[in-house]
């Protein structure tokens, strides 16, 4: 499975991005997409993630009531409309995809096995 991530770019705070990450197929090993972000010498941390049976979703603190993760079945696509940005938004933001385990939107990155490149977004103050 190749993962294509795009909509990365340049915002003003308080404006919004919109990233897409896009699927080459869905297969049966997976059926989670997630957003992690990460900085320069920093692990990568969990952003956001659907779950593809129900559109199940979960939000870290830092982005719930900011961010919106949703999917397209039809295109395999998972969007994370990003609004209300903050300069600490800045990051690289890699989208990833998985396998629920007991149902659950797991926010641990090393459970992730398929990655797409990542995409920078920067928040201007």
């Amino acid at each position: 499975v190749q993962l294509q991530a795009s909509g990365g770019g340049l915002a003003q705070a308080g404006g919004s991005l919109r990233l897409s990450c896009a699927a080459s197929e869905k297969t049966d090993n997976w059926d989670v997409m997630a957003w992690f972000r990460q900085g320069t010498g920093s692990h990568r941390k969990f952003v956001a993630g659907i779950r593809w049976s129900d559109n199940g979703t979960k939000y870290s603190d830092s982005v719930k009531g900011r961010f919106t993760i949703s999917e397209d079945r039809a295109k395999n696509t998972a969007d994370l409309q990003m609004d209300s940005l903050k300069p600490e938004d800045t990051d690289t933001y890699y989208c990833a995809v998985s396998k629920t385990l007991l149902g659950e939107v797991h926010t641990s990155a090393p459970l992730y096995f398929y990655w797409g490149r990542g995409t920078l977004v920067t928040v201007s103050s």
